[in-house]
């Protein structure tokens, strides 16, 4: 027994020692391959080294790396987690463990791959930038500290100062990330990643022609790398260029599919485009890939106001999916006691808070609550979030007390200068649009929060305590499905008066013979629904025409599909005329070619329904079951106009025609309106502000009586 033990461990030893030196040879061939940048028959030679010693560490390390290089990470992650355990010590080796785990997108494994690296080589630069790189999504500032650390040992390492630019974007300190992407590429200049990454600073500046000149370049370098189809993407998305951005956005998917940025972009300019359905899988697409993708939450949101079908429990449970996936996270890390002092009749510092201090639409919202309050009783910081300036920034600056340009402020710093700044109630204007800091009142810096004008819908923040509206737009059944308690105003929005006296022409059917129907609104809100209206609307009013003005239009696939898109639901193309981008001032007059102006929906108006009515134009607005589709009727029972207002779309039809009958009644009507709309508390700055004023104060005192 003992001598066939022997035999066979004899014969296994031969064997093994015969299999060491087949293998050598090849082994090295393989290394010589790969030297020579012949990856596939390196790959090929690998794995027949691995057939003939299957624990071989050179082979499985070097395969792995290969395979991690052309992104087969689930495979890289078998081979190199098989290479750790032959040789633990080889920080070689879990640091490329690190990168395939990264790739995989199971990041904290990944760090501590990383991590084990450094533990066997304190010193080893590239191991820390990975770190980085895989710490970012679990947190920024240790993200940095990497980075920072890899460049004291290596100053002249690309990648890090690269990532180092990255994270100083996701913190929103564009000077300092181009500085730092400034230095990856002197060292290295085709980096299409670094190109990408400023790009995007670049563009958070609005330095847009440099911006697209780094995308270019990044892709001309790197056509598969997908970053510079991205960054192009979302250039053109800033200029309004949808065909452009659709285009590449989905050449970033066509290279990486798990792209979510990607996704991201996509879904926006879907949903610019109307195509509603198409955005909400696009953004459901990211989230599928990372499901707390913030962006891709509140870009979900937002677009879901478009959909027909989607009820006020649908739009709140959304909102909700934000907070228990972002902001819940943030709140309980940020948690602290305010030291407000507790005096109900003090005068109060209000912070407000939006990317939209400059000529926003959301702007013309605003803008009267923030004059015309009581300056006695009410102390206004403003928080200015965006990179854009222009004269009305100047507006703005001027009516505040003090003024905080946030715009390169990190959440975490905002929220420490609003605590420093004594704000006893802070304002967010923007809700889940574009530029929002909700991460800010996640973390709740001011002892009571509000949400009003920019978006309306509320925010789903259990820490935003209080929500401005109104009865129409936010009825009494639905208020208990909201995170915040309703605040009614006398509309749920305002609108500054017109910035000049503009010129106002009778009913333009009476010269032109003919009906003019307008619709001057975004053209994502144009549904077929709406459209079908608008076509039974003109069949039954003979001779009248359509006029559609959105600055969207000007780009002519946008043109092309619109029309296309209404032929399709039965609206003749030679019917309608197009408008793109004006002055204000030239946008105002054009409701001057305008007889009555036809609401969409569901998604409605809201400055473009206050505009037109300001400029004597009556509007017919069909009530629906979601906030987005109760604006216009919220605006025009406000304003005494309900009789222009039904829940029917048959009615909707019915009130357009009857109307475009009565020429000389909408003249009269032209003539009255904009002094009605000046009279009326929805639209008179003194009085509406008045009216935010006095909520402030029951919000304060409130306050004060509690045991919060």
């Amino acid at each position: 027994m003992s001598n066939s033990v022997g035999q066979r461990a004899f014969q296994n030893a031969r064997l093994q020692k015969r299999q060491k030196a087949d293998v050598l040879p090849l082994l090295g061939q393989a290394l010589q391959l790969h030297k020579q940048g012949l990856l596939a028959q390196a790959q090929a030679a690998y794995r027949q080294v691995l057939q003939l010693a299957p624990d071989q560490f050179i082979a499985l390390h070097m395969l792995g790396s290969l395979e991690s290089d052309t992104k087969n990470y689930q495979q890289a992650e078998i081979l190199l987690s098989r290479a750790v355990a032959v040789d633990p010590r080889s920080a070689d080796a879990h640091m490329s463990r690190g990168v395939a785990l990264n790739g995989l997108r199971r990041h904290g494994e990944a760090c501590e791959s990383y991590r084990r690296a450094l533990a066997l080589r304190p010193n080893f630069a590239v191991a820390l930038s990975n770190l980085g790189n895989a710490s970012v999504t679990l947190d920024l500032q240790e993200a940095l500290a990497c980075f920072d650390k890899a460049l004291a040992i290596d100053g002249n390492l690309a990648e890090a100062h690269n990532g180092r630019g990255w994270v100083l974007c996701r913190l929103r300190n564009y000077d300092e990330a181009i500085a730092s992407l400034n230095r990856a590429l002197a060292i290295k200049p085709a980096y299409a990643s670094a190109l990408a990454n400023r790009a995007l600073a670049l563009q958070e500046l609005l330095r847009i022609d440099e911006a697209m000149a780094d995308c270019n370049q990044a892709i001309a370098v790197e056509p598969n790398d997908m970053n510079g189809w991205l960054g192009r993407a979302s250039v053109w998305l800033q200029v309004q260029h949808m065909a452009e951005a659709l285009h590449d956005s989905e050449k970033a998917i066509a290279v990486d599919p798990d792209a979510v940025q990607a996704h991201l972009v996509r879904g926006i300019c879907l949903a610019a485009l109307g195509r509603v359905d198409e955005a909400l899988a696009s953004y459901d697409r990211a989230l599928e890939i990372e499901p707390d993708f913030p962006s891709a939450i509140s870009n979900k949101i937002f677009t879901l106001d478009f959909a027909a079908d989607a009820s006020v429990e649908q739009h709140q449970r959304a909102r909700q999916v934000w907070w228990e996936r972002i902001g819940a996270k943030f709140a309980s890390e940020a948690a602290r006691p305010h030291d407000n002092s507790r005096d109900p009749d003090r005068p109060l510092v209000l912070g407000y808070v939006s990317s939209d201090f400059n000529a926003h639409s959301a702007a013309f919202i605003f803008k009267p609550v923030l004059q015309y309050r009581d300056r006695a009783q009410f102390e206004i910081v403003c928080y200015s979030c965006s990179s854009k300036v222009d004269a009305a920034t100047d507006e703005f600056q001027k009516i505040a007390d003090r003024w905080r340009d946030a715009s390169q402020w990190s959440d975490d710093r905002l929220a420490a200068e609003i605590r420093a700044d004594g704000v006893d109630i802070l304002i967010d204007l923007s809700g889940h649009t574009k530029g929002n800091r909700l991460g800010v009142f996640a973390r709740k810096p001011a002892p009571i929060q509000a949400h009003g004008w920019g978006h309306g819908t509320g925010t789903g923040l259990p820490t935003i305590d209080y929500l401005f509206s109104d009865p129409v737009a936010i009825p009494a059944a639905v208020r208990h499905l909201f995170a915040e308690t309703v605040v009614d105003l006398p509309c749920f929005v305002t609108l500054e008066p017109l910035p000049i006296e503009l010129a106002r022409a009778s009913t333009p059917a009476i010269s032109n013979g003919f009906v003019t129907f307008g619709v001057f609104n975004r053209i994502s809100k144009i549904s077929d629904q709406a459209a079908q209206a608008w076509s039974r609307i003109l069949e039954r009013v003979p001779g009248s025409r359509l006029l559609i003005k959105d600055v969207a239009l000007d780009d002519q696939l946008v043109r092309d599909n619109l029309l296309a898109r209404l032929a399709t639901c039965g609206v003749p193309a030679e019917r309608v005329d197009l408008l793109g981008t004006t002055l204000r001032v030239d946008h105002l007059a054009s409701f001057n070619r305008v007889d009555i102006a036809l609401d969409p929906f569901p998604q409605n108006g809201g400055v473009s329904t206050l505009e037109a009515l300001q400029m004597g134009v009556p509007v017919v607005a069909k009530l629906g079951n979601s906030l987005p589709s109760r604006a216009a009727g919220s605006i025009l029972t406000a304003l005494g106009l309900p009789d222009w207002v039904t829940d029917s779309e048959e009615a909707y039809v019915d009130i357009a025609v009857s109307r475009a009958t009565e020429i000389d009644d909408l003249d009269k009507l032209r003539r009255e309106l904009p002094g009605q709309v000046r009279a009326a508390p929805a639209c008179n700055p003194v009085a509406y502000a008045q009216a935010a004023d006095e909520a402030y104060r029951a919000m304060w005192k409130r306050y004060c009586s509690s045991d919060a």
